[in-house]
């Protein structure tokens, strides 16, 4: 099964209890719990020496705006119903701001 990714999912995603949706998501994506409640994992970060997630529980009429991008795990935690709101797109003639793994790999590459 591919992973599911911004591009491939619903316009709703439903959940039932015990069921998760792992998905890679771009920064400023926000979550809005139709119905139901369900619990955040964060994309995983640094601090210091140790990676980290952060946990959310959301609950029914909840918007959450994901402030970083990557994978994230949404777990049901009652029968769930939810949207994935992309973020707004740069007009066509804005440069596109490259991805922050390939920003990383420029600033250490040098090139």
């Amino acid at each position: 099964m591919s992973p599911l990714t911004l591009d491939r999912l619903p316009d709703t995603v439903v959940l039932q209890p015990g069921e998760a949706l792992r998905a890679a998501l771009d920064p400023a994506t926000w979550l809005e719990m139709l119905e139901g409640s369900a619990l955040l994992v964060s994309p995983p970060s640094w601090f210091g020496d140790t990676v980290f997630t952060a946990k959310t529980v959301l609950n029914e009429g909840e918007v959450h705006r994901l402030e970083r991008g990557g994978w994230i795990e949404l777990s049901a935690l009652t029968p769930a119903r939810l949207r994935v709101h992309a973020p707004q797109q740069a007009p066509a003639a804005w440069p596109a701001e490259p991805r922050p793994v390939m920003r990383l790999v420029r600033l250490l590459t040098g090139s």
